[in-house]
């Protein structure tokens, strides 16, 4: 008997944090509001619909943002408050099904194959979800529906904002092939460029494009990729549970760093931020990385294993610290316009680290009591004396 077709549900936050922001400070209602780093090197998180009229777009330049809309509200990030709405967002997934992919705090894939038994259909999963998402946090949701992934956030994408679209089998044809080759997952600058230059500009002549011109601009094993897609084919499962690759946390500076102690406090500013984040998710890493860009834009990454896996804001520091001051030690003069510290190769804590190598219980006790004041009054409410010298070159 032939397999039936997967009912796979995508679901994108309408600019999320500006959205947020809107939601909190109800005199931001209607205005352009820019989400973004304040500082000479800030750089926009999120532009609400209204900023997005000005050419305000995430990833751009703050300063490139301001000459654009130079009468929007710009607003520092609050990543806490995200948090809490994308948790009420995502136990709304979970009363539909437990298959869920999630791409970041404000995106996820549903895979709602199973759920057809107790609802009527996947429109009428999607559109639980997005009134349930409404009536709970006041946000719209743009909600996308197709047999795979690749179709199912192409809807979400085509009816944005505020969104609600289902992509058929026999309307994959209608919606693909009038657009841009760049719409295409997996086809980026340097791909689109290489389409552009034998003729290719859209996803329906790619479709219909001969094979040659296709590897010439792709190469063999690309085109095959590329051609399934446009085609509307995509097998890739919705992965649920997906381990968490990295957290990381770095900082752009408006005046270039000069000073090793004033290098190491920030240092320690952003090992406080990942390992209360890891601490949260019930992780233990294995391994600290750290990434320090000279100006213009050079930049170098380095990193080291912890001694024991774990999260400790101490431990994780040590290792910054001393890869930080081997780099320095390195260049005859250093200087910093960005400094970042990043976890990986995580393990889920399940108990306490048993080992005689491990912190001493008064340090974890420390953050423990940090994560908890930090959580209640608001990120850097407590934290250590060393950071206190970053305060004033933010």
């Amino acid at each position: 008997m032939p397999t039936a077709p997967r009912a796979i549900i995508h679901v994108d936050m309408d600019a999320f944090y500006a959205s947020v922001e809107q939601l909190d400070d109800p005199s931001l209602r209607g205005r352009p509001v820019i989400v973004a780093g304040l500082g000479r090197r800030g750089v926009v998180s999120t532009a609400s619909y209204e900023a997005r009229r000005y050419g305000v777009r995430s990833a751009m330049p703050t300063a490139e943002a301001r000459r654009l809309c130079p009468d929007g509200a710009y607003v520092v990030p609050r990543h806490t408050r995200y948090q809490e709405v994308s948790a009420v967002v995502f136990d709304v997934f979970g009363e539909v099904t437990p298959q869920i992919e999630g791409l970041s705090l404000d995106e996820a894939f549903l895979d709602v194959t199973a759920s057809l038994k107790l609802f009527a259909s996947v429109e009428a999963i999607g559109r639980r979800v997005k009134e349930a998402i409404r009536e709970r946090t006041g946000l719209n949701a743009s909600v996308g529906m197709a047999t795979n992934k690749l179709l199912a956030k192409l809807a979400s994408e085509l009816s944005k904002p505020d969104g609600f679209l289902r992509i058929d089998r026999h309307e994959i044809r209608g919606y693909l092939d009038p657009l841009p080759v760049g719409k295409m997952w997996t086809i980026g600058k340097v791909a689109e460029e290489a389409l552009h230059r034998v003729g290719i500009r859209t996803i329906g002549e790619l479709v219909r494009a001969d094979n040659w011109r296709l590897e010439k601009a792709l190469g063999e094993r690309h085109a095959r990729q590329i051609l399934a897609l446009a085609r509307g084919d995509d097998e890739r499962p919705v992965v649920t549970d997906a381990a968490e690759m990295s957290i990381g946390s770095e900082w752009t500076f408006d005046i270039d760093l000069l000073e090793l102690p004033i290098a190491e406090a920030w240092m320690l500013r952003q090992c406080e931020r990942v390992g209360a984040r890891a601490r949260a998710r019930g992780l233990d890493a294995r391994t600290v990385s750290v990434k320090l860009r000279e100006p213009p834009f050079v930049t170098h990454s380095r990193q080291a294993k912890l001694p024991v896996a774990g999260n400790g804001t101490p431990e994780i520091y040590a290792v910054a610290r001393r890869l930080l001051r081997t780099w320095w030690e390195q260049h005859p003069r250093p200087r910093l316009r960005l400094l970042g510290v990043s976890l990986s190769g995580f393990d889920t804590v399940e108990m306490p680290q048993q080992d005689m190598f491990a912190a001493p219980v008064e340090k974890k006790k420390t953050d423990g009591v940090q994560d908890r004041i930090n959580e209640k009054f608001g990120a850097g409410a407590l934290t250590r004396a060393g950071v206190l010298k970053t305060r004033s070159s933010e």
